[in-house]
C-alpha cells in the first residue's frame, strides 16, 4: 500500500505529514476509516460525535497535553476549531499523519462555520471565507501536504532524501546538556526556557529537579500538563496548584513553573518573587496564545532574568512537514517582530487579506501573550472589526483593533438592563447597561478597542495614542470604549488618550488576575451625557465599591447617603427584576441607612460582611440561590414601607421591560 510505505518512511526520517480529505461528508468520512483500519497506531479522533474510540471533542484537548499518539484525524467538516487542530499536531510522535476532513474546496468558503459561534458574536454560524482561502493558500504552497480531493485520484508527493533520524534515547540533547548545566550553577534569579512545542523544555525541567541536591515544587496550570516533567524526575517531583502554592508557606530552593504564560501574570510574578531560584518553561509559536508576548512582557518585570531557548526538536526531525505546514497557516512564525520599523509612520486602515495581516496577526500576539489562533479567526472573519496600522514603509510599528458595539433597540436595552436578556457580544455596550444606571445605555454605537500594539522597538514615541486619535477623529459614533485588567501602568496610558473610567468589576478575572475596568473617550453629546452619568455613579459609589473589592477605585469619591432617583430605580431592579448584588450593593447600603426595618438577610451581608454560606445557614436559607431571593425579597419589603405607590409604578415598569419588540 502507498501510504503504508510512506509511513515506513516517515518512521526513518523522523517526519509527520497532513492528509486533507477534502469531499462531501459521506466520503471523507469513509476514507478516514479506511486509513485507519490501513494502517496501524492510536489513531485519537478529534471532532464531536466521534464514530470510533480513542476519541476527544476539541474543546476537551487541554486534557491531551502531555500525551503522545501515531496518528490522529480531525473532523473539520462542519466547523474548524484551528486551536484544537494545533494541539492535536502537537501530540503526534514522529512517523504519524494528521488526517483532516474538509467540505469540498469549491464550497468551503461559503459554507458556515460552526465553531465561528466561539468567537463571531453573530446569532448563527458565519460563513469564514477570508481564513478559508488564506489556509488553502498555505495548503497549496506546501510541497509535503497530501491533498486527496473527492472525484480526484490520490497522489503522494515523494519523500525528499533526508539522512535517518536518531530519536532522543532520555540523556539530556546537546542545546538540553548546555542549559541544564547553566541552570545548576544558578545561585539566586529567575530563568525562562521557552521553545515551540515538541522541544523538549518540560524534559528539561524533570532533568533538572534529578540533579538538584535542595528541595523543589512544582507547579503548572494544570497538574496533567506537568506529567512530563513528573516522568523525568522521579522521586524529586512535588506538585502543588498555583493558587494553592500562592496560598500555602511552602519554601523551596527551587519553583519550577511549566507553561508559565498560561497562568494569570500577577500571580506568577508574586510566585516567581517568593523562592530564591525560579525556572519558567513556556511554549512559543503555540495554540495555548503565549507567543514572544511573554517575553516581551512578563519577564521584562524581572532585572537580570536569564532566557534560554530550545530551538532542536526531540519527538521529531528538524523540518517536519506537520510543524512547517500549520505554522505557516496559523501564522506562528514570530521571527517578524525582529524586523525593526524605521522611519516616519503612516496611518491607515487595514482590512483581513492585505499586506499587513501577517504582520498585524504577529505583532498582537507579541503585544498580548494570550493572543491565539481563536484571535486569528475572528480578526480574518467576524463581523464588525476595524484594523488601522501605523506602517513605517513596508513594516508595522503600530497596530489597533476596534469591534462594533451598540446599536440596541430601546426594549432590547432595557431588558439587558434589568438582566432579562444577555445577547452575543457588546461587551462594554452591555456591561453599561446591565451594571450602569441608564436603562438605555445599549442604544448607543461605539467600537471598543480590543487590541492596541506597538512593536517593542517604537514603543513610548506616542503611536498607540497617535492610532487612537486617529480612530477618535474619524469614527462617527457615541464613543470609543476599553476593557481591560485593572493596573496603574495600564490606567496611566488610557487616561493620557483622554478616556475616563465608568466602571470597575466586582471581581479579579482569572485569566489576568486584575479587577476588570472599563473606560470611556466619548465622541457625540449622547456620549458625553452617558460618560458624565456613569462616571459620577461611580464617584458616587466608590467608597461602597472599594470596601467591597478591597482595592481602591482611582477616582474622586463623592460618597452621599441619601436615595435618589438613580438608587429608587437601581432597588426596583434588583428587588423586582435580575440586577446582580454587585451592581446594587452602594445603593442597598444607602437603602439600609434610610430605614430601620429588621431585615436580617440585607444587614447580615451588607452591614455584618457575613459570608454567603454562613449567613444562609444562619437564616436556614437554601444556598446562594436562597439567599438572593431573600436578599431581593427585603429589599422589596424596604422599598414598600418608604413609599408603597413609587414602588409599585417603578415594579410594574421594571417587569414590563422583560417584554419588548
Amino acid at each position: 500500500m502507498p501510504f503504508e510505505r510512506l509511513i515506513s518512511e516517515l518512521r526513518r526520517k523522523g517526519h509527520r505529514r497532513l492528509v486533507v480529505l477534502s469531499g462531501e461528508p459521506h466520503w471523507a468520512q469513509e476514507q478516514a476509516l479506511a486509513l485507519r483500519e490501513q494502517l496501524r497506531g492510536d489513531w485519537l479522533w478529534t471532532g464531536d460525535d466521534a464514530p470510533v474510540e480513542p476519541s476527544a471533542a476539541p474543546k476537551a484537548l487541554s486534557n491531551l497535553l502531555g500525551r503522545e499518539f501515531l496518528h490522529a484525524i480531525f473532523d473539520a467538516r462542519r466547523g474548524f476549531d484551528v486551536s484544537a487542530f494545533a494541539a492535536v499536531s502537537g501530540t503526534l510522535r514522529a512517523g504519524s499523519l494528521l488526517v483532516l476532513m474538509v467540505p469540498p474546496l469549491s464550497a468551503w468558503a461559503k459554507q458556515p462555520d460552526a465553531d465561528s459561534l466561539r468567537w463571531s458574536d453573530a446569532p448563527e454560524p458565519i460563513a469564514t471565507p477570508n481564513f478559508v482561502h488564506h489556509f488553502c493558500r498555505a495548503l497549496a504552497a506546501d510541497p509535503d501536504v497530501i491533498l486527496w480531493q473527492q472525484h480526484e485520484p490520490l497522489h503522494l508527493p515523494p519523500l525528499p532524501a533526508l539522512p535517518d533520524w536518531q530519536p532522543a534515547n532520555g540523556e539530556p540533547q546537546r542545546e538540553q546538556a548546555q542549559i541544564l548545566a547553566a541552570l545548576l550553577d544558578v545561585k539566586t534569579g529567575i530563568v525562562a526556557v521557552t521553545a515551540p512545542r515538541g522541544r523538549g523544555k518540560s524534559a528539561l525541567a524533570g532533568m533538572l529537579l534529578n540533579n538538584i541536591s535542595g528541595s523543589a515544587v512544582v507547579t503548572a496550570p494544570a497538574k496533567a500538563a506537568a506529567e512530563v516533567i513528573a516522568r523525568f524526575a522521579g522521586d524529586s517531583y512535588r506538585f502543588m496548584a498555583p493558587d494553592a502554592l500562592l496560598a500555602s508557606p511552602v519554601q523551596a530552593d527551587w519553583l519550577i513553573v511549566d507553561e508559565a504564560a498560561a497562568i494569570p501574570g500577577p500571580l506568577l510574578e508574586k510566585l516567581a518573587r517568593r523562592f530564591p531560584r525560579v525556572l519558567l518553561t513556556t511554549t512559543v509559536q503555540g495554540y495555548e496564545g503565549t507567543g514572544r508576548g511573554f517575553l516581551l512582557k512578563f519577564c521584562a518585570r524581572f532585572a537580570g532574568l536569564q532566557r534560554f531557548t530550545l530551538s532542536a526538536p526531540i519527538r521529531w526531525a528538524a523540518g517536519c512537514p506537520l510543524e512547517r505546514v500549520i505554522a505557516d497557516a496559523l501564522l506562528f512564525d514570530d521571527t517578524l517582530i525582529d524586523r525593526l520599523p524605521k522611519g516616519e509612520v503612516q496611518i491607515h486602515p487595514s482590512v483581513p487579506g492585505d499586506a499587513y495581516t501577517a504582520r498585524l496577526y504577529e505583532l498582537l500576539s507579541a503585544a498580548h501573550y494570550r493572543t491565539s489562533p481563536l484571535d486569528l479567526r475572528r480578526l480574518m472573519d467576524a463581523p464588525g472589526q476595524h484594523f488601522s496600522v501605523a506602517a513605517a514603509g513596508s513594516e508595522l510599528a503600530g497596530a489597533l483593533w476596534r469591534v462594533d458595539e451598540g446599536g440596541l433597540s430601546e426594549g432590547l436595552s432595557r431588558a439587558v438592563w434589568a438582566g432579562f436578556r444577555r445577547p452575543r457580544g457588546n461587551l462594554v455596550a452591555q456591561s453599561l447597561a446591565a451594571h450602569g444606571g441608564s436603562p438605555l445605555a445599549a442604544t448607543l454605537r461605539g467600537q471598543r478597542i480590543t487590541r492596541v500594539a506597538v512593536h517593542p522597538a517604537r514603543q513610548r514615541e506616542g503611536i498607540g495614542r497617535a492610532l487612537i486619535h486617529n480612530a477618535q477623529r474619524h469614527a462617527r459614533l457615541d464613543y470609543l470604549s476599553v476593557s481591560f485588567g485593572y493596573t496603574d501602568e495600564l490606567w496611566r496610558f488610557w487616561q493620557r488618550c483622554g478616556f475616563v473610567l465608568v466602571r470597575m468589576g466586582s471581581h479579579r478575572e482569572a485569566s489576568s488576575g486584575c479587577y476588570t475596568a472599563m473606560a470611556l473617550l466619548p465622541l457625540s453629546e449622547a456620549g458625553q451625557a452617558l460618560c458624565r452619568q456613569e462616571h459620577a455613579r461611580l464617584c458616587r459609589d466608590a467608597q461602597v465599591l472599594s470596601a467591597w473589592n478591597g482595592e481602591k477605585i482611582p477616582v474622586d469619591a463623592r460618597w452621599e447617603a441619601t436615595l435618589n432617583d438613580d438608587d429608587w430605580l437601581e432597588l426596583a431592579g434588583f428587588a423586582f427584576a435580575h440586577r446582580p448584588f454587585s451592581t446594587s450593593v452602594a445603593a442597598l447600603t444607602r437603602l439600609l441607612q434610610a430605614a430601620d426595618a429588621p431585615v436580617p438577610a440585607l444587614r447580615g451581608k451588607i452591614e455584618g460582611q457575613k459570608e454567603d454560606a454562613a449567613l444562609g445557614v444562619e437564616l436556614g436559607l437554601s444556598g446562594r440561590k436562597g439567599l438572593l431571593v431573600a436578599l431581593r425579597r427585603e429589599t422589596a419589603q424596604v422599598l414598600e414601607a418608604l413609599d408603597r405607590p413609587r414602588c409599585r409604578q417603578l415594579k410594574d415598569t421594571v417587569l414590563q421591560w422583560q417584554f419588548f419588540q
